[in-house]
């Protein structure tokens, strides 16, 4: 008995997304999150410390400053691999376009709110917000409120360089192409 089949291409395996290619920030996927280890060792814990510092107020509240004349900055603790910096930015300030060098860094707003001008536009980040970056990304952040903010950095490898840009995110749109 003679039996006709019919080949059909091989059925396109089912693409299986991960929760971070669904979200699209580690940061929004809660249940990723990790807790801070006494030295972190990956991108989830470094946002732990971050996250576990900001909870405790007692740990950085007393130590914030505000200077109108330059941006208001301290080490707040150091680790193995790491450092943490505390910032505060009165209305108008801000750091210029600017990237990280070798370090990657979360960035975690403490008090107020800061804008984050990237690569995609910018972005406004209220209190608790969190922004990871890779080495080479270059930012600009400014407080555009009428109010202090104060934010939180850690970098890993703790930071060594910090390369100005020339043209900042905010000002390129004013910039012949």
């Amino acid at each position: 008995m003679n039996s006709t089949s019919v080949i059909t291409p091989a059925a396109a395996p089912l693409a299986v997304e991960s929760d971070l290619q669904i979200a699209g920030d580690i940061l929004s996927v809660q249940h990723l999150l990790q807790p801070a280890r006494e030295h972190p060792a990956t991108v989830a814990e470094f946002a732990g410390l971050a996250r576990s510092i900001a909870a405790n107020r007692a740990e950085w509240e007393h130590l914030v400053e505000y200077d109108a004349t330059t941006r208001w900055y301290h080490r707040l603790r150091m680790g193995p691999g790491y450092e943490v910096w505390l910032l505060s930015w009165v209305p108008g300030q801000g750091s210029g376009r600017h990237d990280h060098g070798a370090s990657s860094g979360v960035l975690t707003v403490l008090d107020g709110e800061l804008t984050e001008h990237g690569p995609r536009g910018a972005l406004t980040l209220g209190t608790g917000a969190q922004r990871v970056f890779a080495p080479g990304y270059a930012h600009e952040v400014v407080n555009d409120t009428l109010e202090g903010a104060v934010s939180l950095h850690v970098y890993f490898p703790g930071l060594t360089e910090m390369p100005m840009h020339s043209c900042s995110p905010a000002r390129r749109e004013h910039v012949p192409a």
